[in-house]
């Protein structure tokens, strides 16, 4: 009999975890419902700044600071021919972290054709190689994909040299594993005081904002971020814009083979 109700009060948890289980999916799934809905009702007239001319290709890039995004209604948007072609998604930070909405993001841009880059955020005060292990394990790249990219904008007091020899240790990291040289996103400041010569042979994507036409900086260029106030349809918050430089094809060039 002892063994009988013992049988019964297992059978009573296991249902009751059952239960829990698909309540709580049930939740999660209301809990997004409602979000994307609320990220289709963000919709605008205009991105809100002035777009720079003379630039055909035109992104973005997200992080969870976009909250959910409905990347239908990114991809839908256009304002006088000017439509979102790519976005840089951020992956992962540090050692350990990975953004809370990457997957979502990394899965749903593809799923509506915008082209998708991934982004590690640098901590200049950890290891490279473990930083590029951490961005690895997080982020499958395909055919198609932009190359990877490693965001650089803050020493954290570490010295120059230190932080050179870091980032060269997750750079070298990373090109090893994908097959691909990455991207180095940065400010024109940070570049000219801490990499310079020493990295022009990477890719920039160069945030700067105090000039139309063009980044104020001396090297070639692939993407200016001109803006970090943008307006896009489908997503909550404003939006950091970026153009390309160059025509398509050479956009199509840039990808992942």
């Amino acid at each position: 009999m002892a063994k009988k109700k013992r049988s019964d009060k297992v059978w009573k948890i296991i249902v009751a975890a059952l239960i829990l289980a698909i309540i709580t999916l049930l939740v999660l799934w209301f809990r997004e419902w409602l979000l994307i809905r609320k990220a289709r009702s963000m919709a605008f007239a205009a991105f809100g700044i002035e777009m720079p001319g003379h630039y055909s290709v035109h992104g973005i890039d997200v992080s969870k600071y976009q909250h959910t995004i409905d990347w239908e209604s990114v991809k839908a948007m256009n304002v006088n021919d000017i439509r979102i072609r790519f976005a840089f998604i951020k992956a992962t930070e540090g050692n350990i972290n990975e953004d809370r909405f990457f997957r979502r993001n990394w899965k749903r841009a593809k799923e509506t054709n915008v082209t998708r880059g991934a982004y590690h955020f640098f901590l200049a005060t950890k290891s490279g190689k473990t930083q590029a292990e951490n961005f690895i394990k997080s982020v499958d790249l395909e055919t198609g994909d932009l190359p990877p990219v490693l965001d650089i904008e803050q020493a954290y007091g570490v010295p120059p040299s230190k932080l050179r020899e870091r980032a060269k240790e997750w750079l070298n990291t990373v090109e090893s594993y994908y097959g691909v040289k990455p991207i180095i996103y940065t400010n024109v400041d940070f570049y000219t005081r801490y990499l310079g010569e020493t990295f022009d042979q990477y890719p920039l994507w160069v945030a700067h904002y105090f000039q139309k036409g063009r980044p104020r900086i001396h090297r070639d260029w692939h993407f200016w971020q001109h803006s970090e106030t943008g307006r896009v349809n489908g997503i909550i918050s404003k939006v950091d814009f970026n153009v390309f430089n160059g025509d398509s094809t050479a956009f199509q060039g840039l990808l992942v083979d």
